[in-house]
């Protein structure tokens, strides 16, 4: 890089770096993954894992469970930093370095905004400590042979303990979460909690199960080849036209809970939990056995079993022009839907949102409803959208909307089918979801659009699909 580049790029840098009071720059993975690309050209030579633990030093972000259980060299400093000591690390990178102290240290403040995150081009909000301590221990069990199985689940397995441990004794009133909305997510600066935070909010959590996967990974991989800037864009910014959506083994954040899933079970979670806990010296802990237990099955059911559901601050969503009338559930029916228009699948974020708020536009406006009508809605993204959600009685399907969800496939889905990927999430994630949570009867009763009132709803390919899904009734039992 030459000096006059290098200046641009750094004055770049600047532009979003303010001062420590008012901590004000874009919290978007694209500026980070941007920043750490900056670090690596000016250090050619700094390897992966000293690259990372650089800037925990940068930041203080160091965790002694994890590098406690992996293990380190007594002079890893003079392998890592013969060519680069950290000193100079700092001294040249000054203004990096303010940045990296501005976007990594996790903390919530007293109005509930969370600090340390950052958010993705999926529409995912992220915690960028346990990510970094993650892709740390996969490097080092990559340098440092025979580490435990399970390794890469220690920086999540803290988080979900002592979380569990607060639970225990006082408040919040929930293990895990909350999420929470940002000021704008075109130039996300503010982003704040939707309620009480526990000690692992699903910032912490999505950073920690990415962390996980991309640790796993980096742990067998050869470290010769590895980049952490080309990992990082590739694993959360790579779009759908780019990806095979019946492949199952894509290294993708929009695919984080099915891999994650892959490397991990309430067993291993429980063990892992307690083993951090026993070195955070919280084993004296009265009922910390069945609190563990408790809460990783609430964190199987939520982060592991339920879908990424995008919600309605994310995708732009005007508030509804009345407030909705309250579901009584369990409910007994579930409705599915096509949304004809738009016609095409939706495969990014932005498109999906801009379709959920022209429908919802539409709706409202055209056609008199308080809001979008519809309970969810499923992108060709990998995601399902909030509309009404479990709680507000929707307007899908005409003289049902008391009795049932209605659940709509962006598109038009007449002569092909959505992806294999985006009905999965609906006929097994969201319904299991739904029952798990008390939304949605056991015994729950799946119809297509066409079986209620006079439609082509949900289109003849997709309607052939879903009578194969189990809970599909031929006939309408209210008729």
């Amino acid at each position: 890089m030459t000096p006059a580049l290098w200046i641009i790029t750094m004055s770049g840098i600047c532009i979003v770096i303010q001062s420590s009071v008012t901590a004000v720059h874009l919290r978007n993975m694209e500026n980070f993954i941007t920043a750490v690309t900056h670090l690596e050209d000016l250090n050619p030579r700094l390897s992966p894992l000293a690259l990372v633990t650089s800037l925990h030093k940068i930041t203080d972000q160091s965790d002694n469970i994890t590098h406690d259980s992996l293990g380190s060299s007594d002079n890893r400093d003079e392998i890592h930093y013969k060519n680069n000591s950290f000193t100079e690390l700092l001294n040249i990178n000054h203004n990096l370095s303010n940045f990296f102290n501005q976007a990594i240290p996790h903390f919530i403040t007293d109005d509930h905004e969370e600090r340390g995150v950052v958010l993705t081009p999926d529409g995912t909000t992220i915690a960028l400590a346990p990510l970094l301590l993650g892709l740390e221990s996969g490097l080092r069990a990559n340098e440092y042979s025979n580490q435990p199985h399970g390794f890469y689940l220690l920086p999540l397995a803290k988080n979900l303990g002592l979380s569990f441990l607060q639970f225990g004794n006082t408040t919040p009133p929930e293990r895990l979460g909350p999420d929470g909305c940002w000021d704008s997510v075109s130039a996300p600066v503010v982003f704040t909690l939707s309620g009480v935070p526990s000690l692992a909010t699903d910032a912490l959590v999505h950073g920690g199960m990415d962390g996980a996967i991309l640790g796993k990974h980096l742990s067998v991989v050869n470290s010769s080849e590895i980049n952490l800037s080309t990992l990082l864009r590739s694993y959360y910014s790579a779009t759908m036209e780019e990806l095979d959506h019946v492949s199952d083994t894509l290294l993708r954040g929009r695919y984080r809970r099915h891999n994650f899933k892959k490397i991990a079970n309430s067993l291993l979670l429980q063990e892992k939990v307690a083993h951090a806990l026993d070195t955070h010296q919280q084993h004296g802990h009265i009922g910390m056995e069945s609190l563990i237990e408790k809460g990783i099955k609430e964190f199987v059911l939520r982060y592991m079993e339920c879908p990424a559901i995008i919600p309605r601050c994310i995708w732009g969503a005007a508030p509804p022009q009345v407030p909705l009338t309250p579901l009584s559930p369990p409910l007994q029916y579930l409705y599915i839907h096509h949304t004809e228009i738009p016609s095409k699948p939706c495969l990014n974020l932005q498109t999906c949102s801009k379709n959920m708020r022209a429908m919802q536009h539409f709706h409202q406006k055209e056609r008199g409803w308080h809001d979008l009508g519809y309970s969810f809605l499923v992108g060709s993204d990998g995601y399902i959208y909030e509309g009404r959600g479990w709680t507000g009685q929707g307007a899908h399907t005409k003289g049902r909307n008391t009795v049932g969800y209605g659940v709509a496939f962006i598109g038009s889905y007449s002569t092909h089918l959505p992806y294999h990927y985006d009905m999965e999430l609906v006929r097994h994630h969201l319904v299991k979801c739904g029952v798990s949570n008390g939304f949605l009867q056991e015994n729950y009763t799946l119809l297509g659009h066409r079986q209620v009132v006079a439609t082509d709803c949900p289109g003849d390919s997709l309607y052939s699909e879903i009578t194969t899904w189990e809970h599909y009734k031929d006939t309408d039992p209210l008729k």
